[in-house]
């Protein structure tokens, strides 16, 4: 349990991050207090584990000859869907989390995968 809390942690935060480096990518709608955005990221980071729990290993399994053909760069291109995924059952939830497109998905998983990879290393998992 300790280490679904922690791994629901570094991914709000990762997603903090990149809605704050990537303009394409928009946290809440308006000015919010403090609170409701923190609810807001770790609700996301939630749907955004939920995602890639479900449905990231099904999207790997069929796609399996296009990551022998690009020697697994595809890889960042389903980490983008997976995060265009979690922005469209986040506004289906009614959360305010938004993706404006692929490109900022690119760089919004990206970042997400460096600084959610950093924090593990920083923190560990026992």
């Amino acid at each position: 349990m300790k280490g679904f809390v922690l791994k629901t942690l570094i991914n709000a935060a990762a997603i903090w991050v990149a809605a704050w480096i990537v303009t394409g990518i928009q946290l809440t709608d308006g000015n919010t207090d403090w609170q409701h955005k923190t609810i807001t990221v770790v609700a996301v980071a939630l749907v955004f584990g939920v995602v890639n729990w479900l449905v990231k290993p099904v999207v790997k399994l069929f796609s399996f000859p296009l990551f022998i053909l690009t020697l697994g760069l595809i890889t960042f291109v389903i980490n983008a869907l997976m995060l265009l995924l979690t922005s469209w059952a986040s506004g289906r939830l009614s959360l305010d989390f938004h993706v404006t497109g692929f490109v900022p998905a690119l760089l919004g998983s990206l970042i997400i995968s460096l600084v959610s990879w950093g924090l593990h290393l920083a923190l560990d998992d026992d």
